[in-house]
């Protein structure tokens, strides 16, 4: 039927690149292919001496989480499809429980054997409380304004309210993947939608350890499924004026984030320039997998970036362009879209004109285009009032990007959540097509909740009676990676593990099929008018239909307190949720492990343990220069 290569340094890019043809073959077969193309890459790479008896059950446990994510992907989307309802309305006041100030109505302290919270013990006396009966809502802080720790923006209300739909699927899902899991020693865990919004569904309910923090959006589980794999450079100005209104420093914490949501289903690089530029990660002319080490390696090195010199905007979009170029030819690329991030605070001083570095663009984007059939997108971000508008904004407009101008009064912590949103665009061409299954996979990395190694998968979801489909949130599904270490003897840290992740995760290109004026609606949502191309002038929100949610009817009738109780409201985490095993509520004598609480402040007794420690040392000091 065909040749397959098995040269198995380059194997992952030829299953990558033979991707146009997979989108040839029927969807329900698509997942035989990559079984078979999962298989071969294990055995030409030589990687395990598992049976293949053993790889069977791998697939078995993969493909059945694949499935429910995406089922769970279809609850949420009927759930949707009622959130204007009365009734959905009308049960909505005081429905849901708060992630960080609610009680929960069956809360029972965690079986260690099931899972042990380090931030309230070891588990051998204390836990932590969860409710395997309900779900959490959380929200990050500046979203929840209102009274009560309620939200004030009506989407996000009526965000909690449909997804309160979805609850009870999400409850017993749980409830009967218990015996699937305890084959493997393990138990399920936690299932969860991100709204596109910020808020955030959880079963089983906990509660947060830091009070509105987390935001679903900033993690690569959501990045990876609303955007698919992608190549990504980063071009930060770093010229002597990003040192005003605090932007260097703006421009790093964007840039970091960033850089840590990607997954190792990515490729990336960061260029800073000024009077010239160089790119930072791998050998310095090309772009590395996003994997957690990597990524570490970038993050360090943007942390040393500081302001200095004159602004040369050719210099930094010629060596971007180098960049993507050997990187592809290379084979080291995911093959997928291009995603370029520039970030500038001023004008062109020193180089070629404005003329010149748009006309270097488009030749450039043109020529990824006709000879690696690579579609490119640069955003373009300009930060103050003196940036330039003009050829940012040009730039943005002829590679079907987005420009967004940003304020210096206004960007506090935005510059991440606006830069940010450059996947918005390829979620939306991740809602249609060949592309209506499609799944991502993040490589292994440690839970925060149980210090063990986990993964997640997670799919994109739409609401699908618009054209195009409204891009809504993301569903996830966690699961510890002891199912797989326990079938193939092997870590979950592993280089062959993490092949297999990377396989997965580069499995489908997304298609970016969207019309300019859909396009230009994009724009506007990010920033007004003034942000369009000028390709479909609409003049407000209602006439972008597809792109924009419209509001259900009857505002006035939306709750104003989501919130069954805020018994829980001031209190401490350890407060709140440290428990001793087999209570149903926190316990003052669980405060953490090693004698720390749950922030890591000293709990009293060891206060008191120090103190008279140092009281004794003390008293031996003295008398040892008393007697000398």
């Amino acid at each position: 039927a065909g040749t397959v290569s098995c040269k198995v340094g380059a194997l992952p890019h030829k299953l990558i690149e033979s991707n146009r043809t997979m989108m040839t073959i029927p969807r329900r077969f698509r997942f035989r292919f990559l079984a078979l193309a999962l298989a071969l890459a294990i055995t030409a790479g030589g990687v395990l001496g598992a049976s293949l008896e053993k790889e069977q059950q791998v697939k078995t446990i993969l493909t059945r989480m694949e499935a429910d994510c995406l089922a769970f992907r279809d609850e949420i989307e009927a759930a949707y499809s009622q959130r204007c309802s009365t009734d959905t309305l009308n049960q909505c006041a005081r429905g849901s429980y708060n992630d960080c100030t609610s009680t929960f109505p069956n809360q029972i302290c965690m079986d260690p054997s099931e899972l042990v919270i380090q931030q309230c013990g070891d588990g051998r006396s204390c836990n932590a409380l969860w409710d395997k009966s309900i779900s959490t809502v959380a929200f990050p802080a500046a979203l929840a304004q209102g009274e009560g720790n309620n939200p004030t923006d009506n989407e996000l209300v009526e965000t909690v309210c449909y997804t309160r739909h979805a609850e009870d699927y999400m409850v017993q899902k749980y409830e009967d993947d218990s015996a699937f899991w305890a084959q493997f020693g393990t138990s399920p865990s936690w299932s969860y939608f991100g709204a596109h919004n910020g808020m955030f569904r959880q079963v089983p309910a906990t509660l947060a350890n830091v009070c509105g923090k987390y935001d679903p959006r900033l993690r690569p589980w959501y990045v990876a499924a609303s955007s698919g794999p992608k190549d990504v450079v980063i071009v930060i100005d770093t010229s002597g004026s990003m040192d005003e209104y605090g932007r260097m420093r703006l421009a790093i914490e964007a840039a970091t984030t960033i850089v840590m949501m990607l997954t190792v289903a990515d490729r990336v690089a960061i260029v800073p320039f000024s009077d010239s530029a160089r790119i930072l990660g791998g050998d310095g002319a090309t772009l590395i997998r996003a994997t957690n080490e990597n990524k570490q390696k970038i993050v360090n090195a943007i942390k040393g970036l500081s302001a200095n010199g004159s602004t040369n905007f050719y210099e930094a979009f010629a060596r971007t362009f180098d960049a993507l170029d050997t990187t592809i030819r290379q084979e080291s690329t995911t093959g997928c879209n291009i995603a370029v991030l520039f970030l500038t605070d001023g004008q062109i001083t020193e180089g070629p004109g404005s003329d010149a570095v748009i006309s270097l663009v488009n030749e450039q984007t043109a020529n990824l285009s006709t000879r690696y059939g690579r579609k490119t997108v640069v955003f373009t971000f300009s930060l103050g009032l003196n940036a330039d508008t003009t050829t940012t904004k040009q730039i943005a407009c002829a590679t079907g990007g987005i420009f967004t101008q940003v304020d210096d009064y206004a960007l506090g912590g935005d510059l991440v959540t606006i830069m940010s949103s450059y996947f918005k665009l390829f979620a939306l061409g991740l809602g249609e097509g060949d592309n209506d299954d499609f799944t991502a996979w993040v490589e292994p990395y440690q839970f925060f909740t149980e210090g063990k190694p986990g993964t997640t998968v997670s799919a994109p979801v739409y609401d699908r009676t618009v054209d195009p489909p409204l891009f809504l949130g993301v569903v996830g599904i966690d699961f510890l990676m002891t199912a797989l270490e326990e079938v193939l003897g092997e870590s979950a840290t592993s280089s062959t593990m993490l092949d297999r992740f990377v396989l997965l995760s580069t499995a489908q290109c997304p298609a970016i099929n969207l019309t300019e004026c859909q396009l230009d609606a994009l724009r506007y949502l990010g920033g007004g008018e003034e942000a369009t191309c000028g390709r479909c002038s609409s003049g407000s929100s209602s006439g972008y239909p597809g792109i924009v949610p419209t509001e259900c009817r009857g505002v006035s009738d939306l709750p104003r307190n989501l919130w069954d109780n805020n018994d829980m409201e001031g209190k401490e985490y350890h407060e709140r949720a440290c428990c001793e095993i087999g209570e149903a509520v926190p316990s003052d004598q669980c405060t953490g492990p090693r004698g720390f609480g749950a922030a890591g402040n000293l709990s009293t007794g060891a206060i008191i343990g120090i103190a008279i420690g140092i009281i004794i040392l003390g008293l031996g000091v003295c008398c040892c220069c008393y007697f000398s």
